[in-house]
């Protein structure tokens, strides 16, 4: 017989002093070990407190009626009803929650997390193998939590202050010829919300470069293939660009895009760049404004950090157009804020609108 469905509220704690506006973690996991190591890490923040552990995602939700944190730590394979079934009964629960899910290496755990990825769920991290919980892994897992519950009250009106509003909008460049997306935390589940706004006689081709561990981009490819209800190809050496299709840029290469024998095909590349993503939508944009001479649209969805902000003045400064989705509906308004507040963008809207605003602009021979 399995052990009983608990869960347990706990005090905040941390060290090095009081926090006035700490990330409220929950953890689900039905594994003891995960749960208590992870509760170690967080509790040496003195900007986190736990608010609850639970070792099943029935007890998760049962707790969510009591108080919801700002980030949710889920494990996707549990007994019983299990992380995936759960996702959409939290996100209804607890709708400003932030899930963060825990997932195997496993061909099933990569298809499980790209599903709860697609569903809402913020971001993902890998469960390490036994004796991988150290340093790095700790670093990223607490950044990522911060990432996800974002800046302050006070930690964001500081930050409005200093920052001047754009003397005005982007206008609206060159009819495309091609569109470019580029995605980080939370970019999945837009990226589907805009794809399925796309209808099928809008054909030119579709360029996507998602941050995700490489092992998820082949299911990643598959999972977007029937949201967009047309082909997405992984992007390679030489591949031609077709219109009605998707290519997707591998975990381990940057998109690009060349000129070769007169045609236009598609290209990887692996130097460092300074946003430090690989793949990183800067190299993506910025060789799509010199190929295609501006004829493009660039697409911006939710993201940590401020890659693909270099490759917009590229795109920008051939006569492209750029798209940023809103605050809003962001998981993370990182790469969408920063061409924003820059005043690079055409339209800044939820993904399904921001889709609908690219199809106005398109021009004619966006469509057969």
């Amino acid at each position: 017989m399995g052990a009983p469905l608990r869960s347990e509220i706990l005090k905040p704690a941390g060290t090095g002093g009081f926090c006035p506006d700490p990330v409220r973690v929950m953890i689900v996991d039905d594994s003891l070990t995960v749960r208590t190591v992870f509760s170690r890490m967080i509790k040496q923040e003195r900007d986190m407190s736990i608010l609850a552990t639970a070792n099943s995602a029935e007890s998760g939700l049962a707790e969510l009626a009591k108080a919801a944190p700002d980030v949710m730590l889920l494990d996707l394979e549990m007994p019983g009803m299990g992380g995936l079934e759960a996702l959409p009964r939290i996100m209804q629960a607890a709708p400003q929650t932030k899930v963060l899910v825990i997932s195997s290496l496993t061909a099933d755990g990569a298809e499980a997390t790209v599903k709860a990825l697609s569903l809402g769920a913020a971001d993902t991290m890998l469960k390490p193998r036994p004796g991988g919980f150290n340093e790095d892994y700790k670093s990223s897992l607490l950044g990522k939590i911060r990432a996800l519950k974002g800046p302050s009250a006070s930690d964001a009106a500081a930050a409005a202050d200093g920052v001047a509003a754009p003397a005005e909008v982007q206008r609206v460049g060159k009819p495309p010829q091609i569109v470019a997306i580029g995605a980080s935390t939370g970019g999945i589940h837009a990226l589907n919300l805009f794809l399925r706004q796309v209808p099928k006689n809008f054909d030119l081709p579709i360029l996507v470069t998602q941050h995700l561990p490489p092992s998820f981009i082949p299911v990643f490819a598959q999972q977007l293939e029937m949201a967009a209800e047309r082909p997405a190809i992984l992007a390679d050496e030489g591949t031609m660009i077709e219109r009605g299709k998707i290519y997707i840029a591998p975990g381990h290469g940057h998109l690009v895009v060349r000129k070769s024998g007169g045609r236009r095909v598609l290209g990887l590349a692996y130097h460092p760049v300074k946003s430090g993503c690989m793949p990183s939508v800067d190299p993506m944009f910025e060789t799509l404004a010199e190929v295609y001479d501006g004829h493009v649209a660039g697409v911006l969805l939710s993201g940590m950090g401020r890659d693909g902000t270099d490759g917009a003045h590229s795109l920008l400064a051939a006569g492209g157009t750029m798209y940023a989705q809103n605050a809003e509906t962001c998981a993370v308004w990182g790469m969408p804020r920063a061409v924003t507040e820059m005043g690079l963008a055409a339209a800044v809207l939820p993904p399904a609108e921001l889709a609908d605003a690219l199809l106005a602009n398109a021009g004619a021979d966006a469509w057969r």
